[in-house]
């Protein structure tokens, strides 16, 4: 079981670290940076727009990285703030124009490297894929929410810290 552990541990680092720098890369023409990627490709698929809240929620980022980064593209004239309430964390926030064009052309690379990426799975095995990363994604995710559970039979006692000698 550790071998398998350590095998699913390096392999899903190892496709962050790949997509880190291939988003870094694909963004930098555009003076962003790569996780940037991930924003656009998600306002662009809520065209009607979508808050910095929901944004967060689904890209997994937490309010400072979103603001940070609703900064720097408003900034720029990659998206557009409507303000709603008075809350602009809860403002609609949509892709301008310029900011359309740029999306587009990182949604085709991303489609491009998805399908290479995937090349030699059939559709079957790919949905397979999916399902199992999104089951094991909740499950760590329930982890996270509350801690690992304690073995019945195993005691939490740490052996003695050992002292080192001053010489």
């Amino acid at each position: 079981m550790l071998e398998r552990f350590e095998k699913f541990t390096n392999t899903v680092y190892e496709i962050q670290r790949c997509w880190n720098r291939i988003a870094a890369e694909e963004m930098e023409f555009y003076g962003l940076k790569g996780a940037y990627a991930v924003y656009l490709i998600a306002m662009y698929r809520r065209p009607e727009g979508i808050t910095a809240a929901q944004l967060g929620q689904l890209c997994a980022r937490d309010k400072a990285d979103v603001s940070r980064a609703v900064a720097v593209m408003e900034s720029r004239g990659i998206i557009k703030k409507e303000s709603g309430s008075g809350n602009l964390y809860r403002a609609r926030l949509t892709l301008t124009e310029y900011g359309l064009a740029i999306t587009s052309s990182v949604v085709k690379k991303a489609e491009a490297a998805e399908n290479i990426a995937g090349r030699g799975l059939s559709d079957s095995e790919r949905a397979v894929l999916y399902s199992a990363l999104f089951r094991v994604s909740e499950n760590m995710q329930e982890l996270c929410r509350t801690g690992i559970p304690q073995p019945a039979d195993e005691k939490t006692e740490l052996p003695a810290e050992p002292r080192l000698s001053e010489t």
